[in-house]
C-alpha cells in the first residue's frame, strides 16, 4: 500500500457537481469546451487545445488547467485512491477508481469528463488532522494527495487517521473565505470531540441554552435519556419545559436514541437531542414526526456554539480559542 496513489477532487467551486459525483458514482472534471478529452495525446496537446479554446491565456493559465485534464485522462488509473471533500455534506468521501476515461455529455453537460469511482467510506471531517484538510482543500480541481496519504489509508482501515494531532493552531495562508470558515468549523467539532466528552460536552450546552434565556438544572444521574432540562422561570414550573438528551460520541445517532428521549417527554413539553456526529435518516424521520422534538447535530451545534462565542463561560473559550477575523471575498471568475 505504500505506492497507492492517492488523487483529491473537488466538484466544482461551490459543489456544484456533488450529486453527480454521489449519486452515478463517479468523479468528473468540466472544461465542456474542450470537447472529447481522448483525443489529445500528451501535455503539449493538451495545452494547445486549451489555447484554442481560450486564446490569450499564456503561462501558468494554460499550463494547471491543461496539466489537471492530462492527469486526469493519461497518468490516472483503474485502482487509483481519491478523496472528495463535499461542500454539501461537509464530509470527505474515499473512493476507488473503477474504469477509464469516458466522455459522457448525455449524463452531466457541465462535467462529460468522468470516470466510475466505488465509494468505500464516507468520514467527517474532523476524523482528519488540520494540515490534511488543508491539502485536500487545494486551489486545484484535481491534484495528487502525497503529504498526508497516511491518513487517508488509516481511515480506509478502520484506524484513526493519526495518533499524533497536528496542532489546532496552524494557521492557513493563501485560501479563500470559504475555506477558512470551514476550517474554523472543523477545528471547532474535534476540540468539542477531544476536550468535552460525557458530562463536559452537557456542561457546554447548558451553557448555550442561559445564553438563549434559559435556565435549566441537570437531570439525576438515574435519569434515563435525560441529561438537562431547560425552563425559562426561577423554579422551572412554567411552560415550555425542555429535556435535552446530549450525545457526545462519534458514531451515527439512531432512530432508538431519539425515540428513549421522545418517550420521556410529556404533555406540554419540548424534547432536544444535541450531538457531535449526525443522526441516521431512520432518527431524522423520527423527528420529523413530531411537533414538540428537535435535533441538532454537530454542525448546527457549531452554528449556536459561533453565534453565543462572545457570552460563554470564559473555560469553553480557552478550550476553543477563537478570534473574529475579516478575510476578504473575491467575487467569482466567469
Amino acid at each position: 500500500m505504500a505506492d497507492q496513489v492517492i488523487w483529491g477532487i473537488h466538484a466544482g467551486k461551490i459543489g456544484e457537481a456533488d450529486r453527480l459525483f454521489r449519486s452515478h458514482n463517479v468523479i468528473a472534471l468540466g472544461f465542456r469546451e474542450m470537447g472529447d478529452l481522448s483525443v489529445p495525446r500528451t501535455r503539449d496537446d493538451y495545452k494547445k487545445k486549451y489555447i484554442e479554446v481560450w486564446p490569450g491565456r499564456s503561462g501558468m493559465e494554460v499550463a494547471n488547467p491543461a496539466g489537471q485534464l492530462f492527469r486526469f485522462v493519461r497518468e490516472m488509473k483503474a485502482g487509483d485512491l481519491v478523496a472528495y471533500p463535499s461542500r454539501t455534506t461537509r464530509a470527505v468521501h474515499l473512493g476507488r477508481i473503477t474504469g477509464d476515461y469516458r466522455y459522457r455529455p448525455d449524463i452531466d453537460a457541465g462535467y462529460p469528463n468522468q470516470r466510475t469511482t466505488d465509494w468505500l467510506k464516507e468520514v467527517p471531517r474532523p476524523a482528519l488532522s488540520n494540515a490534511a484538510l488543508m491539502e485536500l482543500g487545494s486551489a486545484m480541481s484535481l491534484f495528487q494527495v502525497r503529504n498526508h496519504a497516511d491518513e487517508i489509508l488509516a481511515l480506509l482501515a478502520g484506524r484513526t487517521s493519526v495518533e499524533r494531532i497536528v496542532a489546532d493552531t496552524d494557521v492557513a495562508s493563501g485560501i479563500d473565505a470559504d475555506d477558512a470558515e470551514q476550517l474554523t468549523r472543523d477545528f471547532i467539532l474535534k476540540r468539542l470531540a477531544q476536550k468535552l466528552k460525557g458530562l463536559p460536552l452537557e456542561e457546554l450546552v447548558a451553557d448555550l441554552l442561559v445564553q438563549m434565556g434559559y435556565r435549566y438544572r441537570m437531570a439525576p444521574v438515574n435519569e434515563p435519556s435525560v441529561d438537562i432540562i431547560a425552563h425559562t422561570d426561577t423554579l422551572g414550573l412554567v411552560a415550555p419545559i425542555i429535556k435535552v438528551q446530549v450525545k457526545s460520541g462519534d458514531g451515527t445517532v439512531s432512530d432508538k436514541d431519539v425515540s428513549a428521549l421522545a418517550g420521556k417527554v410529556g404533555m406540554g413539553e419540548y424534547g432536544l437531542v444535541v450531538c457531535l456526529s449526525t443522526f441516521s435518516p431512520a432518527a431524522a424521520n423520527f423527528a420529523s414526526g413530531k411537533s414538540n422534538l428537535r435535533l441538532i447535530d454537530g454542525n448546527q451545534l457549531v452554528d449556536m456554539l459561533l453565534e453565543h462565542y462572545d457570552g460563554l463561560d470564559p473555560k469553553y473559550k480557552a478550550i476553543i480559542p477563537l478570534r473574529r477575523v475579516f478575510v476578504p471575498e473575491l467575487p467569482a471568475e466567469n
